[in-house]
C-alpha cells in the first residue's frame, strides 16, 4: 500500500510541473519588421520630396517657403500690416480647396465650403493644423503637402489616393477667440 501511494504522490507531483511552450524556429524580432518599415518609409518620404520639389522649381511664379513641419507654402495674398494669427483653442473660419500636384481639382471650394475649426482641437489634415497659425485674417496661401503630412498611406477612402501629395489653397476668413 505505501508503495502505490509513493507511486501516486510521485506521478502527482510530476505530472503538475509546469508546462513550458515550444520556442519558435528562427524568430523574427518585431523589433527588426519595425526598423525594415521604418526604413522603407524613409525611402518613400525622399521619393515623393523630390517629385514636390522638381514641381515646386518648375513653378518659377511663385515664391515657395519651406516648412520645418515638412510641407512647402507660398503667399498668393500677403498681409503687410501686423495682426494676429490664429492659436491654439481659437475657432477659425476657413475655406479651401484641394487639388494633386499637376493642378487637377480634387474637391473644390464649393464642394468643401466654409468650414470653421478648432485650432488644434481637432482631427484635420496635420500640415494645415500648422499652416493655419501662420495666417493672418484675410491671406491666402497656397501649401504643398506630403502624404505623411496629408492623408497618409490610407487616403482617404474617397478621391484621394494611397500616398498622395496634395496642394491646398487655404483663405483664412475670421478667427473666434
Amino acid at each position: 500500500m505505501k508503495i502505490k501511494f509513493l507511486i501516486f504522490t510521485s506521478i502527482l507531483c510530476f505530472g503538475c510541473a509546469k508546462i513550458e511552450p515550444r520556442k519558435p524556429i528562427n524568430p523574427k524580432p518585431s523589433s527588426t519588421i519595425l526598423q525594415e518599415t521604418t526604413k522603407e518609409s524613409i525611402k518613400l518620404n525622399v521619393i515623393e520630396n523630390a517629385r514636390i520639389l522638381s514641381i515646386i522649381e518648375k513653378d518659377s511664379t511663385k515664391n515657395y517657403q519651406v516648412s520645418p513641419n515638412g510641407f512647402w507654402y507660398t503667399y498668393i495674398n500677403k498681409i503687410q500690416e501686423s495682426k494676429t494669427t490664429p492659436k491654439t483653442g481659437d475657432v477659425v473660419s476657413i475655406q479651401y480647396d484641394i487639388s494633386d500636384l499637376q493642378d487637377n481639382t480634387i474637391y473644390s471650394k464649393e464642394e468643401l465650403g466654409l468650414k470653421n475649426y478648432k485650432v488644434d482641437k481637432e482631427d484635420f489634415i496635420s500640415a494645415l493644423q500648422t499652416g493655419i497659425k501662420l495666417m493672418k485674417v484675410g491671406e491666402t496661401i497656397t501649401f504643398v503637402i506630403p502624404s505623411y503630412r496629408g492623408f497618409g498611406v490610407s487616403g482617404d477612402g474617397k478621391k484621394i489616393g494611397i500616398n498622395q501629395s496634395i496642394k491646398s489653397t487655404v483663405t483664412l476668413i475670421n478667427i473666434n477667440n
